[in-house]
C-alpha cells in the first residue's frame, strides 16, 4: 500500500467493520458498533461478548456513500448499527439480509445473487460491488447459518477502468467454489480476511482459521492481505499468530498488512 495525495485509504475500527475511501467516495463493511462487555447474538440462542471494543463509535463515522454487508449477523450488523445508520444509506448484500433490512425500514437495500453486481457512486467516483462465493461453515451446518457473500470492490472513476480491487472474504470457510474467484479476478490489490476461527459449541468451526486464511491468500494472491475478524468476540478460537505462522511457512508474511485500529492508512 503506497500513501497517496488522493484521498484514498483504509480505516480498521473493528471486528469486520472497515472504511475505505477513495476520491471523496467512502464505504464501509459489516458496521458493528457494540462496545466492550456487550452481547453479540447470534441466533439459536447463541450470543458472544464482545472483548475488544471499536475505534469509533457510529455516531463518529461521518458521511457513508454505501455499506457492504457480508451476511446478517449480531457481530456484523447490529443493534447499535440499526439506530445509528441513516436509514437511506445504500447497502449491498445477500438477498436474506436485504428483505430483513427493508423491513427495518433500510430503503436503499440491494440483494445480490453470486455474481451479481451493484455500483455505487458520488460524483465521478464509484466503486463496483459484485457478489461473489462464501459459505458460512461446513456443507453439515451452512444452511443454519445466514448466507454470506464475498465481495469484490473495484474503485474508479466513471466510465473509466477500474484503478484498485479490493476482495473481502466475508465469514467464509476455504471451499470448492472459492477457487472461481482468481479465475474471474486474476488481480487483487487488497484482501481483507475474515479470521478467528469461531466455532459452534460442538467445536464445528464457521469461519477461517489461521490455516485457512493462510489458504485463503494463496487462492487469491492479493498484493496485500489484511487479517481482521480475529479477537473481538469470545468465539474466536484461533489466534492472530496462527495466521502468521502458517503466512510465514508459505514464505508470505511479508505481503501482510495488519491495520492499526482507527487509523487511517493510505492506499
Amino acid at each position: 500500500m503506497d500513501g497517496t495525495e488522493h484521498g484514498r485509504w483504509v480505516q480498521f475500527v473493528g471486528n469486520a467493520t472497515v472504511l475505505i475511501g477513495w476520491d471523496g467516495l467512502t464505504v464501509m463493511t459489516d458496521p458493528n458498533f457494540l462496545h466492550e462487555g456487550q452481547w453479540a447474538y447470534l441466533g439459536y440462542g447463541l450470543a458472544s461478548r464482545r472483548r475488544v471494543g471499536p475505534a469509533l463509535d457510529v455516531s463518529d463515522v461521518g458521511r457513508v456513500d454505501g455499506i457492504v454487508l457480508s451476511h446478517l449477523h449480531g457481530d456484523h450488523f447490529d443493534r447499535v448499527a440499526r439506530h445509528g445508520l441513516a436509514k437511506d444509506t445504500p447497502i449491498v448484500t445477500t438477498g436474506h439480509a436485504a428483505r430483513r433490512l427493508d423491513r427495518w425500514g433500510f430503503g436503499a437495500t440491494v440483494g445480490l445473487r453470486t455474481w451479481q453486481e451493484e455500483t455505487i457512486t458520488r460524483g465521478r467516483t464509484r466503486v463496483r460491488v459484485t457478489s461473489v462465493p462464501g459459505r458460512h461453515g461446513p456443507r453439515v451446518v451452512h444452511r443454519l447459518l445466514p448466507p454470506v457473500m464475498g465481495s469484490i470492490l473495484e474503485f474508479g472513476t466513471v466510465g473509466e477502468q477500474d484503478e484498485f480491487r479490493v476482495y473481502v472474504t466475508g465469514d467464509t470457510l476455504v471451499y470448492e467454489d472459492i477457487e472461481l474467484i482468481p479465475r474471474r479476478y486474476p488481480h487483487i490489490d487488497m484482501a481483507l480476511l475474515h479470521l478467528g476461527g469461531t466455532k459452534l459449541p460442538g467445536g464445528i468451526m464457521v469461519t477461517m482459521d489461521g490455516g485457512q486464511g493462510a489458504r485463503m491468500a494463496e487462492l487469491a494472491d492479493p498484493e496485500v492481505a489484511v487479517p481482521i475478524h480475529y479477537d473481538d468476540y469470545g468465539v474466536f478460537k484461533s489466534p492472530l499468530r496462527h495466521f502468521y505462522d502458517h503466512m510465514r511457512a508459505r514464505g508470505w508474511l511479508e505481503r501482510v498488512r495488519l491495520l492499526p485500529r482507527g487509523q487511517r492508512v493510505p492506499l
